[in-house]
């Protein structure tokens, strides 16, 4: 029994997180079903999945927030329930909506929020990097959107964490902002920091993560990098090219991997299903160069991660 237990802690401590059989409930309702899932050092991992999923309950429990009602967590080799303060220390949260005081100056916060810890980095740095070192001494009401998150990722990381939440980073912010966030969090990646997200932007889980899990009523549905889930997806790779002239009158070959092939009524755009679009893409250009026709535009297009979500749980993202 001690070598098996010896054994399962070893397991844990190769991860930032090790989530098993994780359950919350309310009562009669089952806001977590039982999920695992595990987290590496240095990953960008994001929980999707449509409102009332469970996705908000588990990183409330990973954080610290919230009890579990059954399960085992290890955040970083803690338990967050019953080692809160040690594991504090060691994370950093950015919430969707951050509220300070309306007075309280960028400075001020900082300072406030590095007395919570008991190590942190320099906060002129900090400012420096997030753009806000002009905003130092200038009360929190007064800024924009944009630099009141921006503030609220300085606030996440006065305590240099070794993990970061962050929870809809980007959720109403403009495009430019979201860029430059975005840039931010590729950057901590590049840090090698571990960083648990959510998110409602399919592109950014697709641009930023290395894995995702999607979760839907209580329950973790697909998992994995987010190339990997598109490939395994039943949405079908498509090719669609428009020619310089209509292609001669019969039928389309049947080219390697091809699915479905259909041409337009003045057959110059071509549309192709393909399980290996890029083999059958080679065999289609040989043949639009055997006709004599030259091939003025193609584009290649995969399933998106939206593709996927939508075909595991029948929702959009944002229901």
């Amino acid at each position: 029994m001690f070598a098996e237990q010896s054994c399962f802690a070893a397991m844990r401590s190769d991860f930032a997180i090790y989530v098993r059989g994780l359950q919350k409930s309310y009562e009669t309702f089952e806001a977590l079903k039982g999920i695992d899932f595990e987290v590496h050092l240095g990953e960008v991992f994001a929980l999707l999945g449509p409102n009332g999923a469970g996705k908000t309950t588990t990183v409330e429990i990973l954080e610290g927030l919230r009890t579990r009602s059954g399960g085992d967590v290890k955040v970083l080799g803690f338990d967050p329930e019953l080692q809160k303060q040690k594991l504090k220390d060691r994370i950093g949260v950015c919430l969707q909506a951050t509220n300070l005081p309306d007075k309280i100056t960028v400075q001020e916060a900082i300072n406030l929020f590095a007395a919570f810890y008991t190590r942190t980095t320099d906060g002129e740095t900090l400012l420096k990097r997030l753009q806000l070192w002009d905003k130092k001494d200038v009360a929190y009401v007064t800024l924009s959107g944009g630099q009141k998150q921006r503030l609220a990722l300085a606030l996440a990381l006065i305590n240099d964490p070794q993990m970061l939440f962050l929870d809809e980073p980007t959720t109403g912010l403009d495009p430019q902002v979201r860029l430059e966030i975005r840039d931010l969090i590729e950057e901590l990646r590049a840090e090698k920091r571990t960083i648990i997200m959510t998110t409602h932007y399919i592109e950014e889980a697709e641009r930023l993560c290395d894995r995702v899990a999607i979760i839907d009523a209580g329950e973790i549905i697909a998992i994995g990098p987010p190339r990997e889930l598109q490939e395994k997806s039943a949405s079908q790779s498509g090719i669609e090219a428009t020619l310089s002239r209509p292609a001669p009158d019969g039928d389309l070959p049947v080219w390697p991997e091809a699915l479905r092939s259909t041409l337009s009524k003045d057959r110059r755009h071509l549309n192709i299903s393909s399980k290996r679009p890029a083999r059958t893409l080679v065999e289609m250009v040989k043949w639009i160069d055997s006709q004599g026709i030259e091939l003025e535009d193609v584009h290649l297009k995969r399933p998106t991660l939206e593709d996927v979500f939508i075909e595991l749980t029948g929702k959009k993202l944002r229901d």
